[in-house]
């Protein structure tokens, strides 16, 4: 085997080098564009003043369960600015809120195309895997190459590594909707995208809620990594902190980090468990019949509902 290698590299790097000679403006418009949402959200995040920010996402926090998470947020993020890193922190919550919101809106429409399309679903699987497996490190090599130093590479590594549960997740979500419930909306003249709107998603929207929830904490796992390629916030502060070999910056930055996402996994997490709750129905009385009817309310495409009576007969034993 002495001499034998297969060039893998070699053609990885061609590649990178036809993308940038071919789409160098492409990649300029790119890094304009994420920039500029960066910066409106950080100067959104940054500009009022702290005790704002604190109320508003308390508030958030109350709304999406209640007082107790609303209250740990306020003492968290009081932590946050007792360390001195609320800046640092603002600016990672906007990277991770762009990269997150970038990533979502890509993942969805990808993971409704896997659910719908067996072919695309072999396809995208293998990618989904290579993206999940792959280091982050590796990710930003070509991102600095393309995107240059700044905040920008560690935005589109973000993407690139957590976008996978996303689309995973919706895929899932969705092709485990109840085949006799979209079956009874074809039956009344339902089109595919409606099928889609009003009964697939709404079904499957506790799975992508959790997609969503994954994004979130793969972003926030990024932000050290991205604080290498000059992201800054407090990915930045733990890299200098590890060059300083300075325990007490890390350890301030660090415990940051966790407050943010303990804060984003709780209030996504409630999110999504909302949806999973059932709703309360009225008492009725007992039916002597042995079998159960359940009604199914599908709205066709002329807009009247129409009522499904499927029977569902117990299991004898």
């Amino acid at each position: 085997m002495n001499g034998f290698r297969l060039p893998l590299g070699a053609w990885a790097d061609a590649f990178i080098d036809v993308l940038t000679d071919a789409l160098a403006g492409l990649f300029a418009v790119l890094r304009t564009i994420f920039l500029g949402f960066y910066d409106a959200v950080d100067w959104v995040l940054s500009t009022p003043p702290f005790w704002a920010v604190i109320i508003v996402i308390a508030a958030i926090a109350w709304w999406a369960k209640g007082w107790k998470l609303a209250l740990g947020s306020v003492i968290g993020l009081t932590v946050v600015l007792g360390v001195n890193q609320w800046d640092n922190a603002m600016d990672t919550l906007a990277l991770v809120l762009v990269a997150s919101t970038i990533a979502v809106i890509i993942a969805i429409p990808v993971g409704i195309l896997a659910a719908r399309n067996t072919l695309a679903s072999n396809i995208i699987r293998p990618i989904l895997d290579f993206m999940q497996t792959m280091p982050a490190f590796v990710y930003l090599i070509p991102a600095l190459i393309l995107f240059r130093v700044g905040v920008v590479p560690g935005i589109v590594a973000t993407i690139v590594f957590a976008m996978a549960p996303g689309v995973r997740l919706t895929e899932l979500g969705i092709r485990g909707v109840d085949k006799e419930v979209v079956e009874a909306g074809q039956a009344f003249g339902s089109s595919p995208g409606r099928i889609l709107r009003q009964i697939q998603l709404p079904l499957a929207m506790p799975s992508i809620m959790a997609g969503i929830n994954q994004v979130i904490m793969l972003s926030l796992s990024m932000v050290v990594i991205a604080g290498m390629v000059g992201a800054g916030g407090l990915g930045g502060q733990v890299v200098q902190s590890l060059t300083r070999i300075d325990v007490a910056l890390g350890f301030e930055a660090g415990l940051s980090v966790v407050i943010l996402a303990v804060i984003l996994d709780r209030v996504t997490g409630a999110f999504g468990g909302g949806l999973r709750r059932k709703p309360r129905t009225s008492a009725k009385p007992k039916s002597t019949d042995a079998s159960k009817a359940t009604d199914l309310a599908v709205t066709d495409d002329s807009g009247l509902a129409v009522k499904h009576s499927a029977v569902k007969h117990p299991t004898s034993v």
